[in-house]
This record gives structure tokens, C-alpha cells and sequence, in this order.
């Protein structure tokens, strides 16, 4: 019986421990930048955008875009690595044209993801990471890209003075044409900056792409920014809204969203 009893408590103190030293949560979402943490081993985390509204005006043309049930599920493989799985359960694209809507919808693309620490993730400081990334062709017509995708992306995260932190994410992808049959160049990235109120936090960023189409390079670019907040009491959980804002004609006007993060 006192074996038993040093055995439970020796199981206590070294769960105790584990959970001292797990890592803070460190969501994709909210924003488009990509963070440099990575989730800690074994453990799930799954991160779902519960509404996501676009308006685009263009000439005489409105598009309307939503997405619900964007769902990403993170989990840890090791110390320094963690894959990714993300995929949208439902959206819908209203293109109105002289009077005239156009609507397309259903679900979209398989996202499947790799990212490895090149620094160490549990030290402070800044943190460097890289992940390769493919896209299969599981949504419905109209609602993906209509062929395998895949890219790379370097995120760059960096605590400031004063609370502040910066992140930087290039990426840089394969792309299917427009027009179908061919692939092309895709260049993108967004620089964050973040600071914690609390259980609050707060993010601006500045997002650009450039789409090198066979029939001419596409940009798109927009300032957003992004509220998250992780109760005290709740560290394993996250509440996240989101506003952006196009700075170019080929970007929607603004863009709306909210969604949550658990940690399991």
C-alpha cells in the first residue's frame, strides 16, 4: 500500500510538472500571419472560424463571400514539429452583376501542413520556423482551386520592448491558372504586431499578394486587425474576432470574422 501511495504521488507531482511547463496557447487565428510556435506533443488543438464575411465592389460587380466551419486541427509530433489539417465545411460566393446573382457554393480544399521550430520553441527570444504545405482538390466546383496546390512558408516571430511582438511570415506557393491546365508563381506575407492586455490581445497587421497569372500578374493587399482573448481561468481556450480592410481594387473592400480556439 505505501508503494502504491509513493507511486501515485510521484505520478501527481510529474503531471503537475508537465502541465507547469507546457507552452502557452498560440494560435494560427486570428489574422493571416502565420506564428512560429508549434503545439506541444500529443496534445490537439483545434482552431474553427464559426463566420467569415467578404464584400467586394468592382465597377458595376458586388461579390459577396461566407464562410462557416473553417476547421484546423494542429497537433504536436514532437518537441520541434507539429502537423496541420485544415479544410471548410461550408461557403458560399454571391457574384451580382446588373441585377443579375450568380451563387456558387459547397465545401473546400483539403489543407495539409508541416511546420518544424528551427530555433528552440521553449526558449524566448526569437523564434524561426518553416513550413511546407499542399492543398488537395476536395471542394466542390467553383469553391477551390481545381488541382493540387503547395508552397512554403518561413514564419518569424519576435518579442519587442514594451510588450509588443512582431511577426513576419513570407510565403511563397505553386498555383493552379485561372484558366485550368497550367501552374504559376504565388508570393504573399503579412507583418504583425501584437501586444497582451491581459487576457487580451491585440493585433495590426499589413497583408500583400502578388499572383503572377499567365495573363499578368494579380495584387491584392489589406490592413486588418485582430482582438483574441484567453480567459484566466480558461488557458486552454480562445475567443477571436477580426476586421479587414482592402487597400487594393483586386481585394475585398472589408472582411469580417470571429472564431475559437480549444486546446485539448
Amino acid at each position: 500500500m505505501r508503494a502504491l501511495s509513493l507511486g501515485l504521488l510521484a505520478a501527481v507531482a510529474v503531471a503537475h510538472s508537465a502541465m507547469a511547463d507546457e507552452r502557452a496557447l498560440c494560435a494560427d487565428r486570428p489574422g493571416k500571419a502565420t506564428p512560429a510556435c508549434v503545439v506541444d506533443v500529443g496534445r490537439l488543438q483545434v482552431e474553427a472560424g464559426l463566420a467569415d464575411w467578404s464584400r467586394q465592389d468592382q465597377g458595376g460587380e458586388r461579390i459577396d463571400a461566407l464562410a462557416v466551419g473553417g476547421l484546423e486541427l494542429r497537433t504536436g509530433l514532437t518537441r520541434r514539429s507539429e502537423m496541420e489539417l485544415g479544410w471548410t465545411a461550408y461557403s458560399r460566393t454571391d457574384d451580382r452583376v446588373s441585377g443579375l446573382t450568380t451563387r456558387t457554393e459547397g465545401v473546400g480544399d483539403l489543407f495539409l501542413g508541416w511546420r518544424a521550430a528551427l530555433t528552440d520553441p521553449d526558449r524566448d527570444g526569437l523564434q524561426v520556423a518553416v513550413e511546407p504545405f499542399v492543398t488537395a482538390p476536395t471542394a466542390t466546383h467553383g469553391q477551390g482551386a481545381g488541382g493540387w496546390e503547395g508552397g512554403v512558408i518561413a514564419p518569424v516571430s519576435l518579442p519587442l520592448s514594451g510588450g509588443l511582438s512582431l511577426g513576419v511570415s513570407p510565403q511563397l506557393a505553386v498555383r493552379r491558372d485561372a484558366a485550368g491546365g497550367g501552374i504559376h508563381l504565388d508570393w504573399s506575407g503579412a507583418v504583425a504586431l501584437s501586444r497582451g492586455l491581459g487576457p487580451l490581445s491585440v493585433a495590426v497587421e499589413l497583408w500583400g499578394e502578388v499572383d503572377e497569372q499567365p495573363g499578368g500578374s494579380v495584387s491584392q493587399a489589406s490592413a486588418d486587425g485582430a482582438l483574441a482573448w484567453i480567459p484566466a481561468s480558461r488557458p486552454d481556450l480562445q475567443l477571436d474576432v477580426g476586421l479587414n480592410l482592402g487597400l487594393q481594387r483586386n481585394t475585398p473592400d472589408r472582411e469580417l470574422y470571429a472564431g475559437i480556439v480549444r486546446r485539448f
